[in-house]
C-alpha cells in the first residue's frame, strides 16, 4: 500500500531540530499552530505541522487499515520521510495525538529528543478514564447564546474558558479544521481506536525531557490518568492547569506557551541524538 502523503505547514529553517506537532481527532493541524508564538521568530528550530490521515488535507486511510495502530504506523513513515530516517526530532502532541507520539517514541526513542503531551488520551476506552469535572469558572451567556448551536457545542464542552478571546482561538485555530474532518474516516478510526502496544511497557523508561501538560477541568481525558506515565518519564515536567479543560492550550494560552512549551522545546535543541544525557531502558521487545 502506498504511503499517504502528509499535509504540512511548516514553518522554521531547513537544518534545525524538527519538531512534529500531532493534532487530535476531528481537528487539522491548524490547532496547534497558535503554539508557534513559542518561538518568537527563533527559526533555529523547525516546526512541522501536519494533518493526520482523514484530518485537514491529507486523505483517509483506507477502509480496510483504518484504525489507530494503523495511524501509528503512517505517522511513523511520515516523519522518516520528512526529517529522514536516521535523523533526530522531537514531538509535540495534543488529545489523540499524545497516545501516537508516546507509540512513535516507544518505537525508535534513541531519535527522539523530547516530547511534549497536552492533554494526551492514555486510554483510548472512554469507560476507563479518570476524567474530571467539567466546572465554568466563569459563564458568558452574552457570547454563547448568540452563537450559532453547531458551533457552541463543541466551543463549550472542550473548554471551560468562555471570555471573547477564547472564542476568537477557537474560531482561528479549531473550527476551520473540523470544517475539513472526514466523519466517515472519524468513525471508522473510532471503531478501531486502540494501540495494539502499550507504548510506555513496550519503551520502559525515557529519561529524554518530556512535559505534560494537562487540565483540571477536562472532562474528555481528565489529569488522574497521565500522572501513570511519569514513572517512565523521569526527566518529565508534569503540570495540571486550573480553569483549563481539553483545549488547555486554548483555554490558557500563555500558560501553556510562555511558561512550559517555550523553555523546554528550547531545551530539546540541544539535546539531539546520541547525547548520552537521553538514556533509554528497554521494556518488552518491539514488534
Amino acid at each position: 500500500m502506498a504511503q499517504l502523503q502528509p499535509y504540512c505547514a511548516i514553518e522554521g529553517n531547513d537544518d534545525g531540530l524538527p519538531v512534529v506537532f500531532v493534532h487530535g481527532m476531528g481537528v487539522d493541524h491548524r490547532s496547534l499552530m497558535m503554539l508557534d508564538k513559542a518561538f518568537d521568530g527563533n527559526d533555529s528550530i523547525r516546526r512541522i505541522y501536519l494533518d493526520l490521515p482523514g484530518f485537514g488535507r491529507t486523505p483517509a486511510l483506507p477502509e480496510h487499515a483504518c484504525g489507530l495502530p494503523e495511524m501509528a504506523d503512517w505517522l511513523q513513515t511520515a516523519i522518516d520521510g520528512l526529517v529522514g530516517k536516521a535523523a533526530p526530532f522531537a514531538m509535540v502532541g495534543n488529545s489523540m495525538g499524545g497516545a501516537l507520539v508516546r507509540e512513535v517514541l516507544a518505537r525508535e526513542p534513541r531519535r527522539v529528543a523530547g516530547m511534549v503531551l497536552i492533554a494526551p488520551v492514555v486510554d483510548p476506552q472512554h469507560a476507563g478514564r479518570h476524567v474530571a469535572e467539567h466546572v465554568v469558572a466563569q459563564p458568558n451567556p452574552k457570547l454563547t447564546h448568540s452563537l450559532p448551536q453547531e458551533q457552541v457545542f463543541d466551543f463549550i464542552t472542550m473548554g471551560v474558558n468562555q471570555s471573547f478571546d477564547a472564542w476568537r482561538r477557537y474560531q482561528r485555530f479549531i473550527l476551520p479544521g473540523v470544517a475539513l474532518c472526514d466523519r466517515a474516516a472519524c468513525e471508522r478510526l473510532d471503531q478501531r481506536y486502540w494501540l495494539a502496544d502499550n507504548p510506555e511497557e513496550m519503551l520502559g523508561a525515557y529519561a529524554g525531557p518530556v512535559l505534560i501538560v494537562t487540565g483540571k477541568q477536562d472532562q474528555i481525558v481528565g489529569y488522574e490518568d497521565q500522572q501513570a506515565l511519569l514513572p517512565h518519564y523521569p526527566n518529565a515536567t508534569f503540570v495540571t492547569l486550573d480553569n483549563a479543560g481539553h483545549n488547555a492550550h486554548i483555554d490558557q494560552p500563555e500558560a501553556v506557551i510562555i511558561f512550559f512549551i517555550k523553555p523546554r522545546l528550547c531545551s530539546m535543541q540541544y539535546s539531539g541524538c546520541g547525547n548520552p544525557s537521553i538514556q533509554v531502558t528497554s521494556g518488552r521487545t518491539q514488534r
